[in-house]
């Protein structure tokens, strides 16, 4: 297993390498009026407001482009510049542009060492990426630094350390029931018992790759030590994560093209019912910590 920070490192270029030709179809990600409202809903929800229109925006982190096409598509931002550690992400999302026309230049590099100007974007974003990065205030840091005067700092969809734990608890019961769940279906075990009873490479790497979760106060405070002003930190899925979690794990256990489609309907449908009651009923009323996601926004002071 990795130890050392440039063991992690490279895990976690390896793990997304090898994810990236499948991450769209594994994630159910869309590039249509459904992911444009899913990403421009999360921003909104991060900044605690409806967002502006960017000129010039970084995303850390962009794997195959879900937050990036989908809001240049949406008319958020004008200019996007995309940046991963893995090389496979970025080529995937450099098709999906073209295939979308949405021009997007990408640099593959670390977040704590980026490759741009003093001053030069006015959006800093991210969705699932902190967590994965080794040396976070070196990081905020360097967002600060490309960031122009009043420019917005926003990253969605961050673990956060209770809710992880809560999620904990559907993955056991998902693993205790996968023989039956298959049985039903009528699927083949895909580990433990499947084709080869083998782990595949990616998904040993996927058990190193993340290396925080956070408290709302542990996260806020890495934006503040790096010099950000109106620091806000939200959550996000509870109901919608612990159904999610649950139906993900059935699915691992499975070999993937033996999983019928009426139940992928059934379950992106279920999450989507139930992320729109996490919105008008837990959200507003809960705390932060307690959502298996946290948002963060801050601004760089003018």
């Amino acid at each position: 297993m990795p130890q050392t920070d440039r063991e992690i490192l490279r895990a976690n270029v390896r793990y997304h390498d090898l994810a990236a030709p499948h991450y769209d179809a594994k994630w159910g990600i869309n590039y249509g009026a459904l992911g444009q409202a899913q990403v421009t809903g999360k921003l909104r929800k991060a900044l605690g407001h409806k967002p502006g229109r960017y000129r010039r925006a970084l995303e850390i982190g962009a794997g195959t482009g879900y937050f990036t096409l989908n809001l240049l598509r949406a008319g958020v931002i004008e200019e996007a510049v995309a940046t991963d550690v893995s090389p496979g992400m970025l080529r995937a999302l450099e098709r999906s542009a073209r295939e979308l026309g949405a021009p997007v230049e990408t640099a593959a590099c670390d977040a704590s060492e980026l490759p741009f100007e003093e001053r030069s974007f006015d959006l800093v974003f991210g969705h699932a990426v902190l967590h994965h990065l080794l040396d976070l205030d070196a990081a905020f840091r360097e967002f600060r630094r490309v960031l122009r005067p009043g420019g917005v700092l926003a990253f969605c969809g961050e673990p956060s350390h209770y809710g992880d734990r809560i999620a904990s608890v559907p993955k056991r019961g998902a693993r205790a029931l996968s023989p039956v769940w298959r049985a039903l279906l009528g699927a083949s075990g895909r580990r433990n018992g499947g084709a080869n009873g083998t782990w595949t490479e990616e998904d040993e790497l996927e058990r190193v790759v993340d290396v925080h979760a956070f408290t709302p106060a542990a996260l806020s405070a890495h934006a503040r030590r790096a010099g950000f002003d109106e620091v806000r930190v939200s959550g996000e899925e509870l109901a919608a994560s612990l159904f999610g979690w649950a139906n993900r794990t059935l699915e691992a256990s499975a070999d993937p093209d033996e999983i019928p489609w009426a139940w992928r309907v059934y379950a992106h449908r279920g999450y989507l019912l139930l992320q729109s009651i996490d919105r008008s009923l837990l959200e507003p009323h809960l705390p932060a910590a307690l959502f298996y996601n946290l948002l963060i926004s801050a601004r760089r002071p003018a």
